[in-house]
Order: C-alpha cells, then sequence, then structure tokens
C-alpha cells in the first residue's frame, strides 16, 4: 500500500475515529488544521477543541489560521505538499487554490446519504424529520456546498428510538471506515467517482434558536422527533407556566392511540409516577425526562412531585381563551 502524505482539517468529536484510523494506518497524517482556541462554556474558558487535543497527545503538528485563505497558512500549505488533504466536520469551504493544491485533491467525509441533507447540521435534522435512513459520503470537495462527486456512500438506518447522540456516534465509526477505504483507493489509482444529482438536493442548514422550541401545535410524532433529534445537544426546550425547562426524553407515540380530545394543545392531561402526559394537536404525548433551568435532569415523576404540577397545568407561551 502506498503511503499518502496527508494533511487532517476537522474539529470536533465527529472526527476522532476518522484520526484514529488514519494515524494507525500506512497513511501519514502530517498535520491537523483546526480553528483558533475561542472561550466556550459557562465561565468563557479557552479549551481546544477535541481534535487539537488528540493531536497533542500524538504529537501531531496542530496549524490555527484565523483564515484558511491567510497568506502564511497557504505558503505552508504550498510548502508542505500534501498528497491529499482530508476534511472531517470542519465547517469551512475551502477556496479553488486549496482545492487545486494536494497531488490527489481534497476528500470530505459528510454525515449524510448524499446528495440529501446537505450542510452543517445533517445528523440532526436528518432525525428531527424523522427520516428512515442517513448515511455516510465521501465525496472530492468543490467550491459548493457538500456538491462534489462522490467517491464512496453508505447508508444507516435510523431507529424511531435513535436520538442524533446514538446516530452520530455510529455515523463517526462507519464514516471513519470509509474514509479509510478511500484514502487506499486514492492511493492505489483504483477510486472511482461518480456525480451527485443535484435534482435530489436536500438541505441541512444549522440549527438556530427557534429550532429548538417545542411547538405544541404540531403533531405528537413531530415533537417526539424534535426531542430525540435535539438530544444530546442542544436540547429541545419549552415553557411550563412561565418555567423554562428542557425536555430529554419521551414515550413514541402509537399511531391510532387515543386523541387528545378538545384539550388545547400543551395541556397537561395527567400526571404519572414516571411519566407526564400532554396534549399535542393530535395524540397524547408522554414525557419521560425534564430539566428545568439550573437544574439537573430529572424523570417526570420526579419533576412533577418537586415542582407540584398537577393536571391542566400548560406548556407553551401561547395565550389560552
Amino acid at each position: 500500500m502506498k503511503e499518502l502524505k496527508i494533511v487532517f482539517m476537522g474539529t470536533p468529536a465527529f472526527a476522532l475515529p476518522s484520526l484514529d484510523l488514519l494515524f494507525a494506518s500506512n497513511h501519514r497524517i502530517a498535520a491537523l488544521v483546526v480553528p483558533p482556541d475561542r472561550p466556550s462554556g459557562r465561565g468563557g474558558k479557552v479549551r481546544p477543541v477535541p481534535a487539537k487535543e488528540w493531536a497533542l497527545e500524538k504529537r501531531v503538528e496542530v496549524k490555527q489560521p484565523e483564515k484558511i485563505t491567510d497568506r502564511g497558512f497557504v505558503s505552508w500549505l504550498e510548502a508542505e505538499k500534501p498528497d491529499l488533504i482530508v476534511t472531517v466536520a470542519f465547517g469551512r469551504i475551502l477556496p479553488p487554490a486549496l482545492l487545486a493544491l494536494p497531488r490527489l485533491g481534497c476528500i470530505n467525509l459528510h454525515a449524510s446519504y448524499l446528495p440529501y441533507y446537505r450542510g452543517a447540521a445533517p445528523i440532526h435534522r436528518a432525525v428531527i424529520e424523522g427520516a428512515e435512513y442517513s448515511g455516510v459520503s465521501i465525496i472530492k470537495m468543490s467550491p459548493e456546498l457538500d456538491a462534489g462527486d462522490i467517491i464512496m456512500q453508505e447508508k444507516e438506518n435510523i431507529s424511531p428510538f435513535d436520538t442524533a447522540g446514538m446516530l452520530h456516534d455510529r455515523l463517526a465509526l462507519r464514516g471513519a471506515s470509509l474514509l479509510l477505504k478511500a484514502a487506499d483507493a486514492l492511493a492505489e489509482g483504483t477510486a472511482a467517482a461518480l456525480p451527485q444529482d443535484h435534482d435530489l438536493a436536500t438541505y441541512a442548514p444549522p440549527l438556530e434558536r427557534q429550532d429548538e422550541r417545542l411547538d405544541w401545535n404540531c403533531s405528537a410524532v413531530e415533537i417526539y422527533n424534535r426531542i430525540r433529534g435535539l438530544n444530546p445537544w442542544p436540547g429541545a426546550f419549552t415553557m411550563l407556566e412561565g418555567m423554562r425547562l428542557k425536555v430529554w426524553r419521551a414515550a413514541r407515540p402509537v399511531p391510532g392511540g387515543a386523541s387528545s380530545s378538545r384539550a388545547a394543545p400543551g395541556t397537561i392531561l395527567s400526571v404519572g409516577e414516571d411519566s407526564l402526559i400532554v396534549a399535542t394537536a393530535d395524540l397524547p404525548l408522554a414525557l419521560l425526562e425534564l430539566q428545568p433551568a439550573g437544574r439537573k435532569m430529572m424523570d417526570a415523576g420526579s419533576f412533577c412531585c418537586g415542582y407540584r404540577i398537577e393536571p391542566g397545568c400548560f406548556f407553551g407561551e401561547e395565550v389560552r381563551s
């Protein structure tokens, strides 16, 4: 197997399995490129991203340009002469000059079955929208967002009980394995690439604050999917009698079950030892785990006892008639 000199660009935990496999392979990671360290968390401490922590442990050179087009960084990359640039959840589109720089070009691991869910939040959006499958795709990078030719891809089924976190972890591992296969094929000159069907493209834009808010006027299935699609980050939230809280887990709605009768969406219908039943646009939804602002996550029974929640209390900020 021919050795490739690789410059790896990636930031979050999703990139770590790919880094591990490439590092242990016949190929050589010459350097890792990540954004500059930024303050994060409640304390505003400056912390390295997960990929940088990995590189420091493995003693891999780290480059942190403010902009990917910085002259000093581009000059360094030109002098480095990598065979291949690999990006995994890097969050930046490379300009044409950088795309043309490596001998074998630039490839990207994307966490969807392209051309579906192009963009920054493919895992969250797939779960939120109740998609039956997602996947991983290795593509040749192009100036357009996630639109490059596909070298390899695999599907991954999404269970109705999957959270975004569960799917994230499976795709990170599956994508790492596929990325190594693609790198090997490129090294041997056996990699083929097919254009995407751009007419089928769908998009997964970054999550915004409004995406996190639960709308009780939606169906029970839509609300259920949003809850699991925002778990473990950033979390779905709602208001309850003026109190803000996150909803981390709900029971899967059963199609054909009892309707919410005439109760206004968001009305608490009943309180049990392990669940809190709330009306939606169609079916009742059982909430199982909640977290009041500034408190720890707790099961619904403990929450209802501790906060004296009773039937008739109301989720949401809508004014009832």
